[in-house]
């Protein structure tokens, strides 16, 4: 579990490809106490620490992962948002981020102000409400407008200069991850049959 609030800008050191693609992330502060078996956000990804070593760690992504997230397009040299897992201790100054990419959108625009709109995939825009949390590339934002298929965040200079959103071109994917207690009140809500509503039949 997440807060979506980012600890450090890293930087992909190494990609090996294959059936399960490993990654090599460089982010001092994040590696600095982690060992293999923990959680760290890789972009609002949430993967699990194989390897540490001299302000690196490496993470393996596996082929649903890859599919589902931005990950699969990263190269050598790119900057990604890292957060470690969150401890009972933790200050909750975002949101509950789970770290399960639910698809990926598009930049479409940025307005003054730091305002961004975001493309959304089909079926997610019924989690989204006005003055709700989304997590945008790991980063804990709160909704602005809420569309159809599209929705706008304003980030703040700081947002902007230390993740990668102040970086991330118009045109460019990013993670989406929608919040969690809003899938999990739509399936309590659900029927047999997978509609939305009912309750219980008049006795």
């Amino acid at each position: 579990m997440f807060t979506g609030i980012v600890e450090e800008l890293g930087e992909v050191v190494e990609i090996t490809a294959g059936p399960v693609a490993r990654l090599t992330v460089r982010g001092p502060l994040v590696s600095g106490d982690a060992r293999p078996g923990d959680s760290i956000a890789v972009n609002g990804v949430c993967l699990t620490v194989v390897d540490v070593a001299g302000g690196t760690f490496t993470v393996d992504v596996v082929a649903e992962t890859l599919a589902r997230s931005s990950l699969a397009a990263v190269a050598a040299g790119d900057r990604v948002n890292l957060e470690r897992a969150a401890t009972p201790a933790t200050r909750l100054g975002g949101h509950l981020v789970q770290g399960h990419v639910d698809g990926t959108g598009t930049l479409l625009a940025r307005g003054p102000g730091g305002e961004v709109r975001i493309g959304l995939p089909a079926g997610l825009s019924r989690y989204l409400v006005e003055k709700g949390s989304i997590t945008v590339d790991g980063v804990s934002l709160t909704v602005v407008e809420a569309g159809a298929d599209s929705f706008t965040v304003a980030l703040i200079p700081t947002t902007l200069a230390v993740t990668t959103l102040g970086r991330t071109p118009v045109g460019g994917r990013v993670n989406l991850e929608v919040d969690v207690v809003a899938k999990s009140v739509e399936r309590l809500l659900s029927t047999a049959d997978g509609t939305v509503g009912g309750g219980q039949e008049d006795r």
